[in-house]
């Protein structure tokens, strides 16, 4: 079985317990093949300030935010995510007897992607076009080269930013980097664990929970989901598609907090988007 695990890098989220816990899952079934993506964005946040480089977000008309990120940005966010929160993970993991392997999507260009060239974005009210930004989606997974690891018990945990056919670190989204993972593995299982429930029909109330979505309910899914959780529903919809391989057959977005989280999730906590391949939305 093959199992990706993307942990956010939100405010509020605790990594150690949920380490702990995947690394007694993988001692508990040493068949299951595991790969954890993982974010950085609240780090990233308080060291671009301290650096004097405030972050700035790009929010598109359609209403998905990402970080504006030029070339100190990017500067700042490989240190982050390439740097101090992976190499923690790592080193976590091997404390628990996982031999995991830190790498980046830029490292043997695991994560091939396109930069986008121009950016609408709403500033002000004002629609703008942004060109200079490093940032862009995953369009190809070496799946041959996390097989390899993945064949020799090792544990990849990746993390953004991709690179580009002609050799362009790029801002990739890891969420949705992360749901073509899984597609390319022909992943059983994707996990999105971030600080929050699930989907939220009134973000302010976790009692408005979604558990359940498939093709019937996606719109009203879609509707509820605002600022980043717009991402992560669009991830679960490509992993769903099969979009750069096989559709994955079970996606569930939950809290990368409380007790076992993993096994919360996995046991029916969170939304869990079910029943095949979802009709396409817009990005």
């Amino acid at each position: 079985m093959t199992l990706i695990i993307k942990i956010g890098g939100g405010e509020g989220i605790s990594l150690s317990p949920i380490l702990t816990e995947l690394a007694t899952l993988i001692r508990a079934e040493p068949a299951l093949r595991v790969v954890l993506v993982h974010g950085g964005s609240h780090e990233t946040n308080i060291l671009s300030e301290k650096l004097g480089h405030p972050p700035r977000t790009i929010t598109s008309p359609s209403g998905h935010t990402s970080r504006r990120t030029d070339r100190e940005t990017l500067d700042i966010f490989t240190m982050v995510y390439c740097g101090r929160v992976n190499k923690s993970i790592v080193e976590h993991l091997q404390r628990e007897g996982v031999n995991a392997v830190g790498l980046s999507g830029i490292d043997s260009a695991i994560w091939r992607g396109t930069r986008k060239s121009a950016i609408r974005a709403i500033e002000q009210g004002r629609t703008v076009i942004i060109r200079d930004d490093l940032s862009g989606t995953v369009d190809r997974v070496d799946a041959d080269f996390l097989n390899l690891l993945l064949d020799t018990g090792r544990v990849p945990v990746l993390t953004p930013p991709a690179i580009t056919d002609d050799g362009i670190a790029i801002n990739v989204d890891a969420d949705r980097a992360a749901a073509r993972t899984a597609a390319a593995l022909e992943a059983d299982e994707l996990l999105l664990l971030s600080n929050v429930p699930g989907v939220l029909r009134d973000p302010r109330d976790p009692g408005s929970l979604i558990s359940r979505v498939d093709a019937t309910t996606i719109e009203s899914a879609r509707a509820a989901a605002a600022g980043r959780m717009k991402n992560k529903v669009l991830a679960a919809e490509e992993a769903m598609q099969g979009i750069g391989g096989r559709p994955v057959p079970r996606v569930i977005i939950g809290s990368a907090n409380g007790e076992r989280p993993i096994a919360s999730a996995r046991a029916g906590a969170g939304t869990h988007f079910v029943g095949g391949a979802l009709p396409a939305g817009v990005a």
